[in-house]
């Protein structure tokens, strides 16, 4: 079992333009479509189409429409009033991406104490928690922190724990919470850090170095279309996007990414084979339109090119 957290769950509306964003003119859109996401119902979404067993856990009002968009996914839900946040995306035809994210409702105190209950019900026998995305307002800056702390202290088997956020929410749980893996870009990396961001790869690792293992087990850093580093306590591994993947929207890949490490993972993957199927579920969804996610049916062929960097 597989379990995310998304504490700020979003309504993903995509709108794909025929050719590039004008800004400030009128166009018309080649398609639009809707679909229930946030990092971690995005990264559900992605292990549940390749047969992983995984349950959501998210703040939703009973009575809001995400819910039915959800679609098979376990889910468990803590009962909020206001609706999921609505982010807009905006893709062309050469992988231009514009995406307009709107903050969500407040969470109240009692209801985030409940929320952090639900993920220690939902965590008891899992291998992984995954924490991602955003924090909704009221949460504050160290709520993942505070979920890190109550999962290992009121679980006897707690799972390991990855984080996947930015700012001051994956500052706190660095500072404080220990994560076993982060799966920051190159320019989360960097402002975590509090260093400038660079995309040569071996800088890339000394920053990563840093980190790993004092402030965490491991890190999943992705590249964009440089692919994605593994760092653990003993190696830095170094995997390239495989050949002819063309990208047509960036959304959902970086989570896609992550679903792939814990998929192969799970699978008792060594780390290099846990890094390859991350930078093909990543791949995969950069290459399908709009807010798609990875499918087992969508991963790209050709050779991911495994090297270690230190």
């Amino acid at each position: 079992m597989i379990v995310t957290l998304t504490a700020n769950p979003a309504l993903d509306r995509t709108v794909e333009l025929p050719a590039a964003l004008v800004v400030g003119d009128v166009q018309a859109a080649a398609a639009i479509r809707e679909d229930a996401a946030g990092k971690g119902v995005n990264v559900a979404r992605v292990l549940a189409a390749a047969g992983d067993d995984v349950r959501a856990v998210l703040p939703l009002d009973p009575a809001d429409p995400y819910a039915a968009l959800l679609g098979r996914i376990d889910h468990t839900v803590v009962p909020i009033t206001g609706s999921a946040r609505a982010n807009l995306t905006i893709t062309d035809p050469h992988g231009v991406t514009t995406k307009l994210n709107l903050p969500g409702p407040r969470l109240a105190p009692d209801t985030a104490e409940e929320l952090i209950d639900a993920v220690v019900a939902a965590s008891e026998g899992a291998s992984w928690l995954a924490l991602c995305g955003s924090l909704p307002p009221g949460a504050g800056d160290d709520f993942y922190v505070r979920v890190i702390e109550a999962v290992r202290s009121r679980l006897s088997h707690p799972p390991l724990i990855a984080v996947d956020a930015s700012g001051e929410a994956l500052t706190r749980a660095v500072a404080h919470g220990h994560p076993d893996l982060i799966k920051p870009n190159e320019i989360e990396l960097a402002e975590l850090a509090g260093v400038a961001v660079t995309s040569d790869l071996e800088e890339v690792s000394r920053i990563a170095r840093a980190l790993v293992p004092a402030k965490v087990g491991s890190a999943l850093v992705t590249l964009g279309g440089a692919g994605a580093l593994f760092v653990d306590a003993s190696t830095v591994l170094h995997a390239t996007i495989p050949p002819n993947v063309r990208v047509r929207s960036t959304v959902g890949a970086g989570d896609s990414s992550l679903a792939g490490y814990l998929h192969a993972h799970v699978a008792g993957s060594e780390p290099g084979a846990a890094l390859v199927s991350a930078v093909r579920h990543g791949s995969a969804t950069a290459s399908l339109p709009g807010t798609r996610l990875a499918s087992p049916d969508d991963l790209p062929a050709g050779d991911v090119r495994l090297t270690r960097v230190l």
